[in-house]
């Protein structure tokens, strides 16, 4: 199995590039276009690497990292700010 990412995002296009790259690559690649989905996904998927955005409206890159870490259930996945 592919390797799963996890990009939190809220530029789409952005969004849709990195995507698109990691597929090249063959990432399984997994979206959120802001920070309380790419919790919500992190705990839901297990993703084997998260890249997360730091300005994103509602909750920043900062935000999910420090949610992420407190969360048994992910504060082992790596991320890339």
């Amino acid at each position: 199995m592919n390797p799963k990412i996890l990009v939190i995002e809220d530029e789409i296009q952005i969004c849709s590039n990195i995507q698109q790259i990691l597929s090249f690559s063959d990432f399984q690649t997994i979206t959120a276009n802001n920070g309380l989905d790419g919790l919500r996904l992190a705990k839901l998927e297990k993703p084997d690497l998260i890249c997360c955005d730091i300005m994103m409206p509602d909750l920043d890159g900062y935000g999910v990292l420090k949610a992420l870490r407190q969360d048994p259930e992910t504060d082992a996945i790596p991320v890339i700010c």
